[in-house]
């Protein structure tokens, strides 16, 4: 182990006794009583230095033996510390492509702030490039969402759509404006290649294949260029991710409201069919209006304002590298919702329907039974390592 307190948090003196790690709110961390010389034992954690070197320098500083690896220890569980060599085999391999490496250094150096444990944050890194996401849908919210995807190192983006790119097609980020004319599933693969870190793009277009439920799929994203399919998306055209157990999550603009959500589980979460027929409980004019909106083909061209459809996106690739990264976002049984002009977000629950065939409204059910009938535990006589206070954390080093 390397140790190194994590860089991206920056550091400053409250006063000669205490420091204060970060800035925002949501991740800074105030720690003291701390004396001088383990405020300079501190400024060698920078992962350059192995353990038992650490120990000798913490010797020369006149340290008692055990206070290098008590400090460790404590930061570590404080969530401060990363480890400069850790993350395991696929970490060591990231590092050792280091046109790849640099491209990622940011997104290495977010993720040390949401991963607690040292080497946590490269190993989730690492893990990225393993997986395979497919975007259905190459429009300005798709084609954006899948190249911010390959851009923050997931392996393997694949892009599904039909027909041409159009001139409104286009949009920073996603498909250029060389692209139009061109097949939207080639363009959008092409777009997705060049920004992926160390892989240029390949001259050529692939074949287009249908949309298939592969069991190596980690993740779906379902982002329409037309907005009737993210506003009320057919639960038909869902039901084989049911089925194979494919998480999907759904994005898109429709009538100058963005929409992130919900995020689908298979037989945990409300899907599509739950949606569905919540509306059709509180509205039962629902079906007939869906009806009048499916059977109607609009010859003109869709409502999506350029800023509105890179929020959603971005918001949309937000919540699927968290979840790629083991976390569970707020789209999960949510649509996030936000419209123009004021681009307020506020979230609707989308509930488990006991009529829906998905079966996540059963087994809902049951585990709430469990839980009701089962004992309730607490750790009682523990006291947290850290506490909150005035908006940062404070730590005892």
């Amino acid at each position: 182990m390397h140790p190194m307190v994590k860089p991206a948090l920056r550091r400053g003196w409250r006063d000669l006794n205490t420091v204060q790690f970060g800035m925002a709110p949501a991740h800074a961390m105030v720690l003291g009583p701390m004396d001088t010389a383990t405020g300079s034992l501190m400024t060698l954690l920078d992962g350059t230095r192995g353990l038992p070197l650490l120990r000798d320098e913490g010797r020369r500083m006149g340290l008692p033996d055990g206070h290098v690896d008590g400090l460790v220890e404590r930061l570590s569980l404080a969530g401060l510390l990363d480890d400069a060599t850790g993350g395991g085999p696929a970490a060591d391999a990231l590092r050792g492509k280091p046109a790849i490496y640099d491209r990622l250094r940011p997104d290495a150096a977010s993720l040390s702030l949401v991963a607690p444990e040292p080497g946590e944050a490269m190993r989730r890194l690492a893990a990225r490039r393993s997986l395979r996401v497919q975007v259905r849908g190459a429009g300005r919210v798709g084609a954006v969402l899948a190249s911010t995807l390959s851009g923050a190192g997931v392996g393997q983006v694949d892009v599904q759509d039909g027909g041409r790119v159009e001139p409104w097609d286009v949009a920073p980020g996603g498909l250029p404006v060389e692209s139009i004319g061109e097949r939207r599933d080639e363009a959008a693969r092409r777009a997705v290649r060049g920004a992926a870190p160390g892989r240029p793009p390949r001259r050529g277009g692939t074949r287009c294949t249908p949309p298939t439920e592969d069991p190596g799929l980690a993740l779906v994203i379902i982002a329409p260029r037309e907005g009737l399919a993210v506003h009320a998306p057919d639960p038909a055209s869902s039901e084989s991710l049911i089925e194979s157990g494919t998480p999907h999550l759904y994005a898109g603009i429709v009538e100058g409201t963005g929409v992130v959500g919900p995020l689908v589980l298979p037989g945990d979460t409300a899907c599509a069919g739950c949606l569905d027929r919540g509306r059709t409980d509180r509205d039962p004019t629902w079906p007939r209006l869906l009806a009048q909106w499916r059977s109607g083909q609009s010859r003109q061209v869709p409502a999506c304002d350029l800023a509105l459809a890179t929020t959603v996106a971005g918001l949309a690739a937000g919540h699927a590298l968290a979840f790629l990264d083991g976390r569970s976002p707020s789209s999960v049984g949510a649509r996030w919702e936000v419209s123009l002009p004021g681009f307020d977000w506020h979230a609707r629950p989308v509930w488990q329907h006991p009529g829906c065939p998905c079966g996540a409204a059963e087994k809902a059910k049951g585990e709430q039974t469990s839980d009701d009938e089962g004992p309730h535990e607490t750790m009682a006589g523990q006291q947290p390592h850290a506490a909150r206070l005035s908006g940062t954390w404070r730590a005892h080093v």
